[in-house]
């Protein structure tokens, strides 16, 4: 059976630029920032950097946050990871959420830190606690593979759920699978489609092709071939060829790990 990928923000080397990635533009911002924030929309880095540094360097956390990105992403600035982690740690170290979950990243993926899998799960779980869905996902990875924590399915549905009722598709699509196969949570089958159905609605192949196998099956709700041959087209972005198609398989991947991107 194949392994869940996680989600980055791609779980195992890329970051899925992802998640349901709140903008720079929800932080609170005010004088100083919010004069960066309007030259980044005009795509105006310099303006942005000039603005933001000072703030930075003054211990403000949004600022500090928002330069860890500019260097991680080499906007108004060359890339460079090591510079991305320390303005992220100064912002993660005042307690915010996206730039510990991005620190944790960083860790995960041994870009600008040594790899270290703990200090991976001790930076999700501090932006996790603070009800941050892309680390709750991370979080919920971590114990599904074993990286970082021992590995504990009970865990990981328990960072699933809490990532997929914030509504990321593919912790929604994960728990959909843990469901079905009866890991970390009681099987069931409704509960199975409940969670497939919802990735699946926000375009997650792997849960299409899932949902398609059971209406196929009548598991969770009444056989329907049309259904199953209408979510067995939508999923075919799984990347399954027409000889793996099994109905009573589960395809588990995970997305990556969700970051926050502006």
């Amino acid at each position: 059976m194949a392994s869940r990928r996680l989600l980055q923000v791609r779980w195992r080397n890329t970051l899925m630029t992802a998640l349901v990635v709140l903008a720079l533009f929800m932080l609170a911002a005010a004088g100083d920032f919010q004069a960066g924030r309007e030259a980044l929309e005009r795509g105006d880095f310099e303006t942005a950097l000039r603005e933001w540094r000072p703030l930075a360097e003054q211990g403000d956390p949004d600022a500090q946050y928002a330069l860890g990105l500019m260097y991680a992403k080499g906007e108004g600035v060359p890339q460079n990871d090591a510079e991305a982690v320390k303005w992220y740690r100064k912002a993660a170290d005042q307690g915010n959420p996206w730039a510990q979950l991005n620190l944790g990243n960083m860790y995960a993926n041994g870009q600008g830190v040594p790899q270290n899998a703990v200090e991976a799960v001790k930076w999700y779980r501090k932006a996790a606690d603070q009800g941050n869905p892309g680390a709750q996902y991370n979080l919920g990875g971590m114990y599904d593979n074993g990286e970082g924590v021992p590995q504990n399915d009970v865990e990981a549905a328990k960072w699933f759920r809490k990532a997929a009722e914030q509504g990321v598709s593919e912790a929604q699509h994960n728990l959909g699978v843990m469901y079905a196969l009866g890991e970390g949570v009681p099987q069931d089958d409704a509960e199975a489609v409940k969670w497939y159905r919802k990735a699946a609605e926000q375009g997650v192949s792997e849960a299409q092709y899932n949902l398609g196998g059971m209406y196929a099956n009548g598991q969770g709700v009444p056989q329907n071939d049309v259904e199953a041959v209408k979510w067995f087209r939508q999923g075919s972005g799984a990347g399954l060829s027409r000889s793996a198609i099994q109905p009573g398989r589960h395809v588990r991947q995970w997305r990556g790990r969700a970051e926050k991107r502006r």
